[in-house]
């Protein structure tokens, strides 16, 4: 490893507060067995064969310069040694995180990448996340300048999307079918209800939300992205470029429509249990940038007032709502009153609520101050030339604005607060948060929005709503993501001498070393114990007659020929071993 690479806890020391406990730390050494290593180096060995001419040309250059090794699983060390020249650093995490978490690491520059190596039942295709999909499929394009700031940027987009409460339905549901799919212990029943779960909800008719929306321009670019002209194109996508099927069948341009990506691909859904019946090809990493931000364009971040506010509202999960003074709202937004011409007058969450001022919570408006909401008014005075949040401490007496004394704001929507003002909360010369004991707050229709009997009023400062995003502003202070534990039947321990087999015929031993003696008579002895152990015999193969006697070598390929039926195998065979083995 470069001396210039920090270390994978120096990197978790280094994250803030509220991501570290999503990260592991990877153990490569004891981590991964030999048949592991066997799975990979076949996979790999199949997916640059069939992408030499598929796949976009930095494909190739990238894997070797971004740490990933074809005969190993890489180690996380190893990718950093070779990221950090390239300005990103790359972490291990367990499984599924939430969608949130993983725009925010990425827009950190940090590659997210699964621990986990599927297994050899599910080598074509997995149900969960792994580290060939993580690290082969997305961090070779790194090295291309453009993708990477397209990358990065996309997980600044991403964290300020809104989602609502069906996203983190169907974020669990998926999550919880992958780990019993990949469960080897999991029963057929529970894997039928998990299945018939994702699908209600995937089948449920709600209009989609930001996240959602942005979650399939991510899969249509960053994960089955095409890029190139509709007749002459290239593939990019980390999910093509792991998958030994859908990189072939992909190019079927019969079975597969390919579409020139706009922003209208937001429009089209996916489904990840199938194949795609389209894909969108791209001009270049700038055209998607060009289209991720004509997306940006169009979100409650960008936009503010009261259609971005009903957004938060609709979506009934925490949502952090921006003063154009700075002064964030974060919490579940329950109602606002607006006047005719759609400006906010006054917003309202239920809940546990956090106030703050540009991302840093404010001393003392913490979640456990505000616990069971917040309301308070929005826009400007009468006869203020400006917004209170400008005035100067003179100017705040000179309109009788007295810490101690009894104040009444009269605002032009018709809102007025009458109370004893206790406290001014200021940061750089701007006024945020007045704070009243005995105070009414009341609409010209006389409606009681705060009354003294409920305690202390606080009330934030600003003339109108400029921006409202998804997720908290302190993310520090308010964490609402904590990992979750993955609860799966106890794997059965691999059998010794069958990885003892693996690791003879690997590439960890002397490829000149000729395998003969006990050694020879322990794999003998693993062909007749494993008879359905096909990769076994593969690795047999591709070892070759120089290492292997021919009389084994013959013998494995006999028995792979009968052991493998299904045609998506037999072609990865044939791009592994294009001499000894044919479709």
């Amino acid at each position: 490893m470069s001396s210039t690479a920090p270390s994978q806890q120096e990197i978790v020391a280094s994250l803030p507060v509220h991501l570290r406990p999503f990260v592991t730390v990877q153990d490569p050494d004891n981590q991964y067995t030999a048949r592991d290593h066997a799975v990979w180096r076949f996979l790999m060995t199949a997916l640059t064969h069939g992408l030499e001419e598929t796949a976009h040309p930095v494909y190739l250059e990238g894997l070797a310069r971004t740490g990933i090794a074809l005969d190993h699983i890489p180690s996380i060390d190893e990718m950093n040694a070779c990221l950090a020249k390239l300005g990103w650093r790359a972490v291990v995490v367990d499984g599924f995180i939430p969608p949130a978490i993983f725009m925010e690491f990425q827009a950190l520059k940090v590659l997210v990448i699964a621990l986990d190596m599927r297994s050899v039942e599910h080598l074509l295709y997995t149900p969960a996340p792994d580290i060939l999909h993580e690290s082969a499929g997305h961090a070779p394009f790194l090295i291309d300048v453009d993708y990477a700031e397209f990358l990065q940027r996309f997980g600044e987009v991403g964290m300020q999307a809104i989602a609502n409460q069906h996203d983190h339905e169907l974020y669990e549901a998926i999550r919880a079918l992958s780990i019993i799919k990949e469960d080897p212990g999991s029963a057929a029943e529970d894997v039928a209800e998990a299945e018939a779960r994702l699908s209600r909800l995937a089948n449920v008719d709600t209009k989609p939300s930001e996240a959602a929306l942005l979650t399939r321009l991510h899969w249509w670019t960053v994960e089955y992205g095409l890029v190139g002209e509709l007749e002459d194109y290239r593939l990019f996508g980390a999910g093509l470029l792991s998958s030994l099927g859908e990189s072939q069948s992909c190019r079927d341009d019969a079975q597969v429509k390919k579409i020139p990506l706009t922003v209208n691909a937001v429009e089209t859904p996916y489904d990840i249990t199938s194949t795609q019946p389209q894909l969108f090809v791209t001009r270049s990493c700038k055209h998607m940038s060009q289209i991720l931000e004509e997306f940006a364009a169009t979100m409650a971040a960008r936009r503010g007032g009261a259609e971005s506010l009903q957004k938060a509202i609709d979506a009934g999960v925490v949502c952090s709502a921006e003063y154009d003074s700075g002064v964030q709202v974060s919490g579940v937004f329950s109602d606002m009153i607006c006047d005719a011409v759609g400006n906010v007058n006054y917003l309202q969450t239920r809940g546990p609520t956090q106030l703050a001022w540009r991302g840093k919570e404010l001393y003392g408006h913490s979640i456990e101050s505000h616990q069971e909401g917040f309301g308070s008014p929005v826009g400007l005075l009468k006869d203020f030339s400006r917004c209170l949040s400008q005035y100067t401490v003179d100017e705040l007496k000179a309109h009788r604005i007295v810490v101690g004394e009894p104040v009444q704001l009269e605002f032009l929507s018709g809102i007025t607060v009458r109370g004893r003002l206790e406290d001014v909360v200021r940061q750089e010369h701007r006024n945020l948060i007045l704070s009243f004991s005995d105070c009414t707050v009341t609409t010209l229709d006389g409606r009681v929005l705060f009354q003294p009997a409920w305690g202390r009023y606080d009330m934030t400062v600003g003339g109108r709503i400029a921006s409202v995003f998804g997720g908290v502003a302190d993310r520090e202070q308010y964490q609402l993501y904590r990992p979750l534990p993955r609860t799966t039947t106890p794997s059965e321990e691999p059998d010794a001498k069958l990885m003892v087999a693996y690791a003879v015929l690997g590439p960890g031993k002397d490829a000149a070393c000729v395998v003969n003696g006990a050694e020879a008579q322990l794999i003998l002895a693993c062909l007749d114990e494993f008879p359905r152990e096909w990769l076994l015999r593969a690795e047999i193969l591709l070892a070759g007659p120089d290492r292997i006697s021919n009389e084994m070598v013959n013998r494995a390929r006999a028995e792979l020929d009968a052991l493998v039926e299904d045609p998506q195998h037999r072609r990865a065979l044939a791009l592994v071993l294009p001499e000894t083995f044919s479709i």
